[in-house]
């Protein structure tokens, strides 16, 4: 059975993809040999790298993904990565963008507009939800972050 764990680091970083300011958040994969549900032994661990900006993940050096599961103080250089899947550079931070709206006075009816079109657009599934605080990236109609508990933002799907 595979497995994954999230582990506790969160360093602050420039994505070399999309050119915004996220968090490396770093999680391991590996199999797990349990009998009536009770792990007995774990092989095959993989530590991985997935930013918050775009969502990009790279495959960590296992040296510095095992001192990371210590808890030794770690910072994720780039010649520690391998880039395995690019993430959406195209995705915009809809927070800015909601405070450029505000600082230039949009009005109330205005946003009730576009919510509205927003919701016709989740109705017809061309929207996905991105917590840019923890880059966790869904589908479902969730309202916050199942993973940190943060308000969602919308993307539109290409």
């Amino acid at each position: 059975m595979n497995d994954q764990k999230n582990l506790d680091f969160h360093q602050p970083m420039t994505c070399d993809v999309c050119g915004r300011m996220g968090q490396y958040q770093v999680f391991v994969t590996y199999m797990v040999l349990s009998i009536f549900f009770i792990p007995i032994f774990k092989w095959g661990r993989t530590y991985y790298v997935r930013t918050s900006c775009c969502g990009s993940l790279y495959q960590l050096r296992p040296e510095v993904g095992r001192a990371i599961e210590r808890g030794e103080n770690v910072a994720i250089q780039q010649t520690d990565l391998y880039l395995e899947q690019r993430g959406q550079a195209g995705a915009q931070n809809h927070s800015a963008s909601a405070q450029n709206d505000a600082t230039y006075g949009q009005n109330t009816a205005g946003a009730s507009a576009g919510s509205t079109q927003q919701r016709l657009l989740e109705q017809q599934g061309k929207w996905t939800k991105v917590c840019y605080n923890c880059g966790y990236t869904t589908t479902e109609d969730f309202e916050y972050c199942p993973k940190c508990g943060k308000k969602f933002e919308y993307t539109e799907q290409k």
